[in-house]
């Protein structure tokens, strides 16, 4: 595998990090000479990569991959799909959440769940019909929440769907089901929003310990007032300041009583912060020539809230946007950041020290074809801003780096953190793309460490299918593929990834996954970790030789089962002045590494 590289002019103009580098104005103040033209990059990739000329097939198409071992393939269960056509799309798999031994697939039908108690052998534990459109699906604890979106939602979950324009049998929000009874999960309630719930985010407040939030992300054209009171399709703020665009809607949650859940708040996150106009971020349109035509920033497509650090990260149409949590339910915006190679920002992630945080663009919608050879590397790409405080600077883009076909709907979606400390490595769905896993550890030079991909659905057609989401949960990777099912996987070593990386990974084991509510992730002092953080350094000749092989000695000495308590502590001592050297400048090295192998190496001595 090669790292992604850049080709062609750049720009002919100002450098992108100067124009988009921190918080910004919004694009409509901007005056003529700040505009620059555009010459977006294109990839290089391998020309002998293993994922060009893959087979086509529905389900036996040519398969490539590396870096990891694929453990199962499931299809979809019978009820989730049209056995007349498997492209229809009102069966397409969605999202997933964990919780325990089993996995929760969302589907735009409703949603199944899964013992995953064996990873290589998913069982089927039960299916839940209930149509909606996306079914975006999260847990916590006894319950599932799940978003509902489209017209033909009823209440009563039932199947026959509403023709009428207004109709009270309609649900077009969240649902919240009671899933003490796995085999029998049971709706408890169902919360109304104006623009129905493409996708949802639950933050559980580490101070609050009775309620539950759920910020609901709308993005479908408001319904009518005389179906839900309160409701406005007046896009222009101007003519009335009630429009149901420009707004999240939070949800509180008694966990005592999830009936009881209602709508609390719906915070204008995108006001100008001096004029108070709710319309006052990304107009949308080409602000800038040459650049994509960027959506207008009236709603938010995903929000990931991290409550250990008391943020939040918005992907929000035009722009990407930071808000701080620390009332749940008046989450107030800090930082934006926008660009002009994005057109419709997608997901947020944050590194594990929330030092870095990665958007995504879904250029094309998710059904379009935008990683061919032809396609920027910039559009339809993740863009990795560094943050300090409120403050977000771009450092750097990562692309899918391999070509797909033109009847491949491809581009970047959702994926999670793996645990390898020391490291920012994501794991990344792109539809038909497959799935990539990413190294942004150094944010302006990401590369890719594996990759899964098979052979497009077809070679003549477009039929919207491939990998909506792949995460890591508890030692394993699982892929949701929309069309085809789910499919599971374990990381192998490689040239990027030890097996002390790996093992040091697998020692993460969380009770729930949901990856819009990112966990922090803290490592136990361990043999594996310690290697790890030893291999990173000597990998980039970040530790003085000698210094290396006492530390390997000692902790193989340790692994013997040696009583080297002593000697941990001693090597500790010695580790925290060489990164203090290094911070003085009088020494060579990796001053974070030595100090977090230093803390591993007391953990290990019982300290």
């Amino acid at each position: 595998m090669t790292r992604s590289k850049w080709m062609g002019a750049g720009l002919t103009a100002l450098p992108i990090a100067l124009l988009l580098a921190g918080t910004i104005s919004t694009p409509a103040a901007l005056d003529a000479q700040d505009m620059v033209q555009l010459v977006p990059p294109r990839l290089e990739w391998d020309p002998n990569d293993p994922r060009i000329g893959l087979s086509p097939g529905w389900t036996d198409a040519g398969t490539a991959i590396s870096g990891m071992e694929h453990l199962a393939s499931m299809g979809k269960p019978g009820g989730f799909f049209n056995p007349e056509d498997s492209g229809d799309g009102r069966f397409n798999n969605t999202d997933l959440a964990f919780s325990g031994n089993l996995m929760f697939q969302g589907n735009y039908h409703g949603f199944q769940i899964f013992d995953i108690s064996n990873p290589a052998n998913p069982v089927l534990r039960t299916s839940v019909v209930c149509p909606g459109g996306q079914g975006d699906i999260s847990v916590y604890g006894n319950l599932a929440v799940v978003s509902a979106q489209e017209t033909r939602g009823r209440l009563d979950c039932g199947v026959s769907g509403v023709e009428e324009a207004v109709s009270d049998a309609r649900l077009r929000g969240i649902r919240i089901f009671d899933i003490s009874d796995i085999n029998n999960p049971r709706q408890v309630a169902a919360v109304q929003a104006c623009r129905g719930s493409h996708t949802h985010t639950l933050l559980k407040d580490p101070n609050d310990d009775a309620n539950l939030y759920v910020y609901i992300q709308g993005t479908n054209s408001p319904r009518p007032a005389e179906e839900l009171a309160g409701c406005s399709s007046v896009q222009d703020p101007n003519e009335d300041p009630n429009t149901s665009y420009f707004r999240i809607e939070v949800v509180r949650v008694p966990l005592a009583n999830p009936a009881a859940a209602q709508i609390v708040s719906m915070p204008r996150i995108f006001a100008d912060l001096e004029s108070g106009r709710m319309d006052g971020l990304n107009p949308g349109g080409e602000t800038t020539p040459g650049a994509q035509n960027q959506r207008r920033t009236n709603q938010c497509h995903d929000i990931t809230t991290y409550p250990a650090i008391g943020l939040a990260a918005g992907a929000c149409a035009g722009n990407g946007i930071l808000l701080d949590i620390s009332d749940p339910a008046n989450p107030v915006r800090i930082g934006e950041v926008a660009d002009p190679n994005f057109s419709y920002w997608h997901s947020a992630t944050f590194n594990n020290d929330g030092s870095k945080i990665l958007f995504t663009d879904e250029w094309g919608g998710g059904s379009a074809p935008r990683c061919r050879a032809s396609d920027p590397a910039t559009w339809g790409a993740d863009a990795i801003f560094s943050r300090d405080g409120a403050n977000m600077k771009l450092e750097g883009y990562y692309k899918l780096p391999v070509p797909q076909t033109e009847t491949e709907n491809c581009v970047a979606h959702n994926g999670s953190m793996i645990p390898v400390p020391g490291r920012d490595i994501k794991v990344q769905a792109w539809y038909q793309g497959g799935i990539s896993i990413v190294d942004f550890t150094d944010p302006a030079n990401p590369f890719e460490i594996g990759f899964f991909d098979r052979g497009p659905l077809s070679a003549t057609e477009s039929p919207t299918g491939g990998f909506w989401s792949s995460y890591w949960f508890n030692g394993r990777i699982y892929g949701a593929e929309i069309s085809r099912g789910i499919d599971v996987f374990r990381l192998t070593e490689s040239e990027h990834l030890s097996a002390s990386e790996i093992a040091a990974a697998e020692s993460i084991m969380l009770n729930e996954f949901n990856a819009q509510m990112q966990p922090m992730f803290v490592w136990p002092a361990t043999a594996p970790v310690a290697r790890s953080y030893l291999e990173q350094m000597v990998r980039g000749n970040r530790i003085l030789r000698t210094r290396a092989a006492e530390v390997d000695a000692l902790i193989a000495r340790a692994e013997g089962g040696a009583n080297v308590a002593a000697d941990l502590r001693r090597m500790a001592d010695q580790l925290d002045r060489d990164a203090a050297a290094i911070e003085d400048g009088t020494l060579g090295g990796d001053s974070v590494r030595s100090a977090a192998l230093a803390r591993t190496l007391r953990g290990m001595a019982g300290m």
